[in-house]
């Protein structure tokens, strides 16, 4: 099996993406959380676009992407886990978990650093919370997290099956917890103890700079619980909340070209933890 998603890896990666794009779309008409005012046409569009931009940047920048990596690293003995006699299965759930952490501590450190922030802040800036928010990231964050990631596979050394699958399970979470559908109360309850819900993760797209810089976790909830990050709920319930941040809340904000260029514009003070200027 592993060696048949190995030699199928975009065609694996391509039939996740879509069907859960799909399947969270679907769900948002049929039972959505909040209401939305912006037209899904104006926003859909952009964010779309925004994946095609990154996926071709990626491919042209990068001769190898992760699960490439790992099979290099594999086949010259690269990263801890190729060193150290590690049996298959301890290897492959070791990789999952601390491949998770490495993401969590990324997405911190892309809130920490003001110039990082001016990149990530364009995921924030959408003005609604739905499923195309998961794909909406500057391409130059996406370079610079395809760059990182190929760094920890290399010292990692995980098993190449676990960042496949790994991959596919965040970019699956990624749009689950983005998605404006709503989950019964106590079902929330529970599942969220296991992974990252729409719930939990709309709290870190509020405007307010204490709930956006909290719940990091895009697929597992625990990095949020046992490192002081976890925000049970929004202080204005989740139909009054205000998605977004304070710059960039106009509609032309949302175009393609706009976002393309917000790094560049006005200041990156207000959000980035501990900088004078985050309100409390």
């Amino acid at each position: 099996m592993s060696e048949f998603l190995l030699a199928h890896e975009p065609q694996v990666r391509l039939f996740f993406l879509f069907s859960i794009l799909a399947t969270m779309a679907a769900w948002e008409v049929a039972a959505p959380r909040r209401r939305q005012e912006i037209p899904r046409l104006l926003r859909w569009s952009n964010n779309i676009a925004v994946v095609v931009v990154d996926t071709i940047l990626v491919r042209l920048t990068f001769p190898i992407v992760a699960v490439g990596m790992a099979l290099l690293a594999d086949e010259r003995g690269w990263g801890l886990l190729n060193i150290f006699t590690v049996p298959g299965w301890l290897a492959f759930v070791v990789s999952l978990l601390l491949l998770d952490l490495a993401i969590y501590l990324q997405h911190v450190m892309f809130h920490a650093v003001p110039a990082f922030w001016r990149l990530h802040r364009m995921h924030h800036a959408d003005l609604e919370f739905d499923v195309t928010t998961g794909l909406r990231f500057h391409p130059i964050e996406i370079l610079l997290s395809m760059a990182l990631k190929l760094a920890i596979v290399v010292a990692l050394g995980p098993p190449a099956v676990a960042v496949l699958v790994f991959e596919v399970l965040l970019n699956g979470t990624a749009l689950f917890n983005h998605s404006n559908i709503r989950i019964p109360l106590r079902l929330d309850r529970v599942l969220r103890l296991i992974v990252v819900t729409p719930d939990m993760h709309r709290v870190h797209h509020s405007i307010y700079p204490q709930e956006t810089n909290s719940n990091f976790g895009f697929n597992l909830p625990w990095w949020d619980r046992l490192l002081g990050t976890y925000r049970a709920q929004p202080r204005e319930g989740h139909e009054g909340m205000i998605i977004g941040i304070e710059q960039f809340r106009t509609p032309r904000d949302l175009w393609l070209d706009q976002m393309l260029i917000q790094p560049l514009r006005g200041p990156a003070s207000g959000y980035p933890i501990n900088r004078e200027g985050n309100p409390k």
